[in-house]
């Protein structure tokens, strides 16, 4: 199952939907031939990466944009620009050498991360070191300190340098006070921008904040939140998706016994490495939940997920194997074993999809892996000792 972690887009199912008489759109189902707002009063509910990413490009069209906002979220500038032409020939010199050293990083990635406690420096030296990652722009940025994701107070440290430059940048103080997350930096994924909070600034964007009184439905020529109608052209879902099990659950997948995997799976997702299920035999999900996935660079876990997948098939061709699943005991402890390593992060602290907890109803688990190079050698480690975990027949 290469379904992918984020491709079942999360629609909420808002009280007169259907009855919008202008267009609505999706940001992860996007029109092939693009959208044109000219002209257009644009509504976008939701201010997530997708959200953050398209509000920008959305207000430059627009008559007018309003974005209805329920959870704040932080964002580094990515800082695009072409690439020199000299930094790409050493850059693909070096690939080999380099594609390496992205999979000893801690999420599969280049950049720097510092063995650095945040509080083993002064204030001082905290500022410029936040200040030369924000300048040089992206996922950097969280390298700054070896213990952000697992000290409350040393990432208070980095998220109150964000908080800073949204009220540097915003110039109404209320607008930017709604944009400043009240979380921990990271514990959602942190996004990144091209001139988000400066979008706020333009005379034609409205940010309406509907953290305390929610929107109630959509109307024939809008909707309606807090008691207000807004007018509306064109409604933008900017919600997301149904994270890591997503894609899964729509597949009418059955196990031993005619089990349905979502039955399964009703307390939260259950598996083995992230790569099989107890139950569902010779069923391999590649990057599922209980591995890595969405807390690294994406493209290495596949591979790393192909790569074992590939050598077991190999492995059980040539002994005769024509099955192979997960023990449950083998099963619990690695659930388990996830869990315990994600307690000793930031990662739980916060509503995340991480944690499934933006699709109602869906059981509050947190879902991935984190530490990439201590997960390809936990994998090995199994292989080496015959497969331990699964039961081949």
């Amino acid at each position: 199952m290469a379904t992918g972690c984020l491709s079942s887009t999360n629609t909420p199912d808002f009280p007169g939907k259907d009855s919008f008489r202008g267009a609505i759109h999706h940001t992860g189902r996007w029109p092939h031939d693009g959208v044109d707002f000219t002209g257009k009063r644009v509504g976008i509910i939701g201010t997530g990466s997708s959200a953050i990413q398209s509000i920008p490009v959305i207000a430059e069209q627009a008559a007018h944009l309003t974005v209805f906002q329920r959870t704040p979220n932080f964002s580094v500038p990515a800082h695009n620009a072409p690439t020199d032409p000299e930094h790409e020939r050493r850059f693909k010199e070096n690939y080999p050498a380099l594609r390496a050293k992205a999979k000893q990083g801690r999420s599969g990635q280049l950049y720097s991360i510092t063995d650095t406690p945040a509080f083993t420096v002064s204030a001082e030296e905290r500022e410029r070191e936040y200040q030369a990652r924000w300048e040089k722009g992206g996922f950097v940025f969280l390298g700054a300190y070896t213990d952000l994701q697992t000290s409350k107070a040393a990432n208070d440290t980095a998220a109150d340098f964000v908080r800073r430059k949204i009220h540097e940048t915003v110039k109404d103080p209320v607008v930017a006070e709604l944009l400043c997350p009240d979380s921990v930096i990271g514990c959602k994924r942190i996004c990144v921008d091209t001139g988000y909070y400066q979008t706020y600034n333009r005379p034609n964007v409205t940010l309406v904040d509907i953290s305390k009184g929610p929107i109630e439905a959509i109307t024939p020529t809008g909707l309606r939140a807090r008691g207000k109608e807004y007018d509306l052209d064109a409604i933008v879902f900017a919600t997301g998706f149904d994270a890591m099990t997503g894609a899964l659950a729509r597949i009418d997948i059955r196990g031993v016994g005619g089990l349905p995997l979502t039955e399964k799976w009703v307390a939260g997702p259950r598996t083995y490495l992230g790569l099989m299920t107890a139950g569902f035999p010779n069923l391999f999900t590649i990057t599922g939940p209980g591995s890595p996935s969405v807390l690294t660079n994406m493209l290495p876990s596949i591979e790393q997920h192909v790569d074992w997948i590939a050598d077991c098939l190999d492995h059980l061709n040539q002994r005769g194997v024509a099955r192979i699943e997960p023990t449950v005991e083998a099963e619990d402890a690695w659930v388990a074993h996830v869990n315990e390593v994600a307690d000793r992060t930031l990662f739980p602290t916060c509503n995340s999809w991480y944690l499934g907890a933006n699709v109602p109803g869906k059981p509050r688990v947190f879902m991935p892996y984190p530490g990439f190079p201590a997960y390809v050698q936990k994998c090995e480690e199994i292989v080496a000792d015959g497969y331990r975990g699964f039961i081949l027949t």
